[in-house]
């Protein structure tokens, strides 16, 4: 299946293929006479779901009630945003909601993101469609209806997941009117894009129906030595076999091949100045470029059993080729002999890396098993849901290289030779998964309602390194309850509680110095408790929430320099807690929308006693987000807009001896819409970074090595989007 969308395609081709599978709408709408506005498609709803998606956020985890009244902090950041952003990958929509901040963003790379402080874990918490996803790639946006943020603990929608949160990406659908839809794009310096999304239904009382995404680009960001290219094609259907009866099937495939650009570091105990960030360190004339393979694909069906009770099964796959290649910047030896093990050289040097690892393999497979329904015993009103999933995870690597090849520098103007032999072993690793949930919110009256649910985990991993040493093996149960107590005290306002359990699990390394390699560790349980409030009417919305998590932690405890000297076991905690508030107001013209979080992030109970107390790195205490637009009377079919993010200072090691100031962003936007002969044409232009800011975005502390990211520079973009009617 992989091979079947691997020919390229020409931008300018996308729009005339897709318009020939659908029936030439495009001769169609020429021929018809001007028709008056319509209203924008909305994704459709089979009869046999309440609502849709998004306005529901499946990323939840209560099915089908109201994203409003549901105990939970989430955030639902719909294509339209999305389309307004100019974003093409989720760290594009980092600003949109102040829980949420870098954690390894680079050009040319996968996504990494913070949520309330806690990493999230590429393998672990991101979902599609509400399914389990390993986000170790390049993931498209133009095939996206929408990405849902769940923020906090997880442990009832996920069997193993970090504590911060879940992404959730949700498929653009067929929807119930027809959609022909073209954009361009242009971008600082010179990145060009195209695609089309295109929908129709036929068929006995339109029972069928397809949607089409397709889009190419040419890259060629401000970030110097990262040209590069990007495709998607992706097609979605459904049949409406009866009133109670929905069958689904989706594929998309996408492609990424673009260099990347590692990071900055410290210059012996010193924080440097923001560098020009346009320069990159990975320019050495045998730099290939990360290509990052995708496709993946899901069949569903949804069948209503009664009145108030449906099934859903998904069968679900996803199967990644990836190439990692780069100059890789990792420590320095200076002059006198000294090494600095996790920063660059006073003087601007550090030991350059040629780093080469392709023909990596990772395939994910899914099945998702669902009962959902509503039930009244007594005085009781019942939502109930029952699940079984179970997933199995295969990756598969080669041999690698991880060479020295000279010396570089912070300037970029060191030119060392290749060093690509295949020295070091990869890991395979494997993973089955079998989880079973139960949920139940019980109304009690008008006004209150007690939410309840688990999720029970059998766990079963495998590694092996690729010449056949280094074997772990290693099974795990587990259950991760979540409760919680809600009270509308008002039509649209609430106010609740709540107290959950998330997992993690971890192995010690199969290394000689370890006394426990290979063994296990207890399962590694999260812990947050939750009160908050919110309140939603016609032309504004605010909500405030108090959150209180505590992670465990494990650290190499021993001298860990020879055999038999080491042991990985818990090492205290990483407690986060935190108030994050949000409010959004639409007077007349104007909509308004703020968010902020303030966060206390230490670590306590360590052996070390030194680090406790000690913030984490790159975790900013106080983010604050600010968006606001106006549309004219005058031209209302104008609308101006403007966003300002400002991240606090943060630790740049885990010592805290180092830290990076705070910073302040600030991007404006417009949007015109105009009508002509049934043609509805979008115009966009935005700057981000309008002030052309100069600071370090972000400090991850990242392979056991700190790293300082620039902000990008000003940046101009200009887009049409053109609707046919």
């Amino acid at each position: 299946m992989a091979h079947i969308f691997s020919v390229r395609f020409h931008p300018s081709r996308v729009a005339l293929a897709a318009a020939a599978l659908l029936g030439s709408p495009w001769a169609a709408a020429q021929s018809s006479s001007p028709a008056p506005p319509a209203a924008p498609a909305a994704q459709l709803a089979p009869v046999i779901v309440r609502g849709s998606t998004l306005p529901v956020a499946s990323v939840s985890g209560w099915g089908d009630i109201p994203l409003a009244e549901v105990p939970v902090q989430t955030r639902v950041i719909t294509d339209a945003v999305v389309r307004d952003l100019g974003a093409h990958r989720l760290a594009d929509l980092i600003g949109q909601d102040a829980s949420v901040s870098d954690a390894y963003n680079t050009e040319g790379y996968w996504d990494y993101l913070t949520m309330r402080g806690y990493g999230l874990d590429n393998r672990y918490n991101y979902r599609r469609d509400g399914l389990p996803i390993n986000a170790e790639t390049s993931i498209p946006l133009e095939n996206k209806a929408g990405v849902e943020l769940l923020k906090g603990l997880s442990g009832l929608q996920a069997g193993t997941s970090s504590p911060g949160g879940l992404v959730n990406y949700v498929v653009k659908r067929p929807l119930a009117t027809p959609l022909r839809s073209v954009s361009l794009e242009w971008r600082q310096a010179g990145s060009v894009s195209a695609a089309a999304d295109l929908s129709q239904r036929f068929g006995t009382d339109q029972a069928f129906g397809l949607r089409l995404n397709a889009a190419a680009a040419r890259l060629d960001p401000l970030l110097r030595s990262t040209r590069g290219e990007r495709s998607l094609v992706a097609l979605a259907g459904d049949w409406r076999v009866s009133p109670d009866t929905l069958i689904e099937a989706e594929i998309e495939r996408s492609r990424r091949s673009q260099p990347s650009a590692p990071g900055f570091s410290l210059l012996g105990d010193r924080v440097p100045a923001p560098v020009d960030p346009r320069i990159n360190l990975n320019n050495q004339p045998w730099s290939l470029p990360v290509v990052l393979d995708g496709t993946t694909g899901s069949l569903g069906w949804q069948q209503r059993l009664a009145a108030d009770w449906r099934l859903r099964a998904t069968l679900a796959t996803q199967r990644l080729h990836s190439d990692d290649r780069v100059a890789f910047p990792f420590g320095c030896t200076a002059e006198d002999g000294t090494y600095y093990a996790d920063r660059y050289c006073p003087d601007g040097t550090y030991d350059l890396y040629d780093f080469r690892s392709d023909n990596e393999r990772r395939r994910t497979d899914v099945a998702d098993l669902s009962v959902q329904g509503k039930l009244t015993t007594g005085a009781l009103q019942h939502a109930l849901s029952f699940g079984m999933q179970h997933s199995r995870v295969r990756d598969r690597f080669q041999r690698q290289a991880f060479n020295y090849a000279g010396s570089g520098n912070v300037q970029a103007t060191a030119v060392v030779a290749a060093a690509s032999d295949l020295t070091d072993e990869g890991t395979d690793r494997d993973e089955r998964s079998t989880e079973v949930s139960l949920r139940d919110a019980v109304r009690l009256g008008e006004r209150f309602t007690v939410w309840g649910g688990l999720r029970h985990t059998r766990l079963a991993r495998q590694s092996v390194r690729t010449d056949g040493s280094r074997a772990t093996d290693y099974r795990q149960s587990f259950t991760t309850p979540w409760l919680a107590a809600s009270y509308a005290y008002t039509p649209g306002s609430l106010v609740y509680a709540s107290w959950g359990k998330g997992i993690e699990s971890e192995v010690a390394p199969n290394r000689d110095r370890y006394v426990n390699r290979s063994e296990p560790l207890a399962p590694l349980t999260s812990r947050q408790t939750e009160l908050g409030v919110r309140s939603a009417a016609a032309d504004h919305d605010w909500g405030l929430a108090l959150f209180d998590i505590s992670r465990p932690t494990s650290a190499d405890i021993g001298a860990c320099d020879v055999a038999g000297s080491c042991v990985r076991q818990f090492d205290g905690t990483a407690h986060h807690r935190g108030m994050e508030a949000n409010v959004a107001w639409r007077p007349g013209r104007w909509n308004l929308q703020a968010g902020a979080q303030w966060l206390r992030a230490r670590r306590e109970g360590s052996q070390t006693a030194a680090i406790n107390g000690l913030e984490p790195t790159n975790v900013p205490a106080r983010t604050v987000r600010l968006q606001a637009q106006y549309s004219f009377a005058s031209v209302p079919d104008l609308a101006l807009q403007a966003r300002y993010s400002h991240e606090s200072s943060r630790a740049v090691v885990p010592d805290n001896s180092a830290r990076i100031d705070g910073y302040g962003l600030l991007a404006v936007a417009m949007r015109y819409e105009s009508l002509h002969d049934g043609t509805r044409i979008t115009w966009r232009a935005g700057v981000d970074n309008l002030l052309d800011e100069r600071a370090w975005k972000e400090s991850p502390y990242q392979f056991s090595h700190a790293y300082l990211f620039p902000v990008a520079p000003r940046t101009l973009r200009l887009s049409v989007q053109i609707d046919l009617r």
